[in-house]
This record gives structure tokens, sequence and C-alpha cells, in this order.
């Protein structure tokens, strides 16, 4: 059961939610364009000894709008806001945008994580060359869908025809890759984002005034970091993850095959069993 929330920390209204306490605080950051309910695959399996929070980042689902402030760095802000007034150090899960807030979070407020689970967060090399990758033209299409007033089935139908550069000059279609179910909730999301979130990103600025070998070599709690499949969609790939994995003090490397970014939806069974095994050594 979750009660949601506003978080309001540094004077911006964030949207999120909050389980039964049955353990100590588990945060879940979500990635660009989703929002807190993004983790309701997992919500079951950490509730009994654990509990979950959910945060919806600034311009995402009910969470008050800050134009022009959509990089890393603003986001880091938020969480560490939200992690110092929790009664006690949390572990934090991140996906993608999430998961590179979450090794700042961890970095900059060490008093505040106990521990960092890191999942299929986008590389360093990827997202400076963005224009160059296929994300490009998917995140173009969505920033001209956020925000819009068509209905959730419609917006979905429009999600699901994006097109998106495949191998040997082919096109695909978004709706190719994702099925319909998934499609649905993306476009709930996708309603209820600020179109500007996408911009920073798009433009290759996202990392601005951000340093991530210095916030990875900050990192001095467990780590636990899940790679998706980069030939399926995953955004990181294998030599750039396991230079992360140098950098921190005590990370644990784990690819998982076949599969793309979406690692908690597409291997729900497979991330439940990798978190709760990182979980339990915490214990």
């Amino acid at each position: 059961m979750f009660t949601e929330c506003i978080f309001d920390p540094h004077g911006l209204s964030l949207n999120g939610a909050i389980g039964l306490a049955h353990g100590p605080p588990l945060l879940f950051l979500h990635g660009v364009a989703r929002g807190w309910r993004d983790f309701a695959p997992l919500f079951p399996a950490v509730m009994p000894r654990w509990q979950p929070i959910g945060l919806d980042f600034r311009g995402h689902g009910r969470s008050a709008r800050a134009p022009g402030k959509y990089r890393v760095i603003d986001y880091v802000d938020d969480a560490v806001a939200v992690l110092t007034g929790l009664h006690e150090p949390a572990v934090v899960y991140g996906h993608s945008l999430g998961a590179l807030v979450a090794v700042a979070a961890a970095a900059s407020a060490p008093e505040r994580v106990r521990a960092v689970v890191l999942e299929d967060p986008p590389g360093s090399w990827l997202l400076s060359n963005i224009r160059e990758t296929p994300f490009f033209a998917q995140f173009k299409a969505m920033q001209i869908l956020a925000g819009d007033t068509v209905s959730i089935p419609e917006l979905a139908k429009q999600m699901a025809g994006i097109p998106l550069p495949g191998q040997g000059g082919t096109t695909l279609r978004l709706g190719d890759l994702r099925d319909a179910a998934s499609l649905r909730f993306a476009a709930r999301c996708l309603k209820d984002a600020d179109p500007d979130v996408l911009t920073p990103l798009i433009a290759g600025k996202w990392l601005d005034g951000f340093d991530l070998e210095s916030a990875m070599r900050g990192v001095k709690c467990p780590a636990l970091l899940l790679r998706g499949d980069d030939t399926k969609g995953g955004m990181l790939n294998r030599t750039e993850a396991e230079r992360w994995a140098a950098w921190m003090a005590d990370a644990t490397l784990i690819d998982v095959s076949g599969v793309g970014h979406l690692i908690h939806w597409l291997e729900t069974g497979t991330t439940v069993r990798l978190l709760l095994s990182f979980l339990e050594s915490l214990r």
C-alpha cells in the first residue's frame, strides 16, 4: 500500500509515494519521461522487508515544472533533498536517468545513501553523440507528443508509429520493439511530462556540469550495476560498464543478456532475483 504525497524540501513541489515501513527506505528514481509508478513490477518483492519510496522528478508526473533546469545535476538536487529528509540512509535504485542521479547522490551525500542499484544507465558516449544513435529520432518524436491532450489510447497509437532507423538502412517502428501494454503505460507517463525535459538530452547537454568519472569514483557504498544488451536497445556498452565498475569502490556488474533498456519490465523475474540478492547482502 502506498500513500501519494508531496515532497517540498527545497521550494519545488515534488510528487511521490511512500510505502509501509517494513524495513529501511528504498528510494526508486525513474528514467526520463517516466514516473514513480514505473517500478510497479518490483514493489511487491521489496515491500516485505523494505520501505519503498517513489519520486516523480521535476517536470514529470504531478511534480512541479522547472523550465531550463532539466540537466542531470538538476535532478540530483531533488534526489539529495529527498534523501536528506528521510529518517535513515536509503538504498537508491535508479533506472536510466535515475541511475545517473543515484551515482551523483551517493557521491555527494554518502551519509544518506546506503547502497545503489544502477539499471542500464546511459553511457557518456551515447549522451554526447545522441544524434548518431537511433535514440535521437525516438526522443525527438517523444518531445512532440509529451504533454499532449489526446487520449491515452491515441497517444499510445502515435508512439507506436514513431519511425526509428534500423540496421542496413531499414526503418522500424517503436511499436515493433515494444508491446501494446508497455506503450500504453509509456503514453500515460509521457502525457504527464513537460516536453522541455527532453530538450537538454536531445541537444547533447544532459551531462553539462556533471563530472561522471568524479561521481563514479566518489561512490564508496556497495553498488549493483545491471547492463542491458546494447544490441537490443541497452544504453551502456560493455567496455564503458567495466570502466564504471572499476571506478566505484564496491561494484558488482551483471549483464542481462537478450534484453534492452527496460530490464525491470522485460525481465522482471531476473531483476527481482538480482535485486533481492543484493539487498539481502546489505542486512
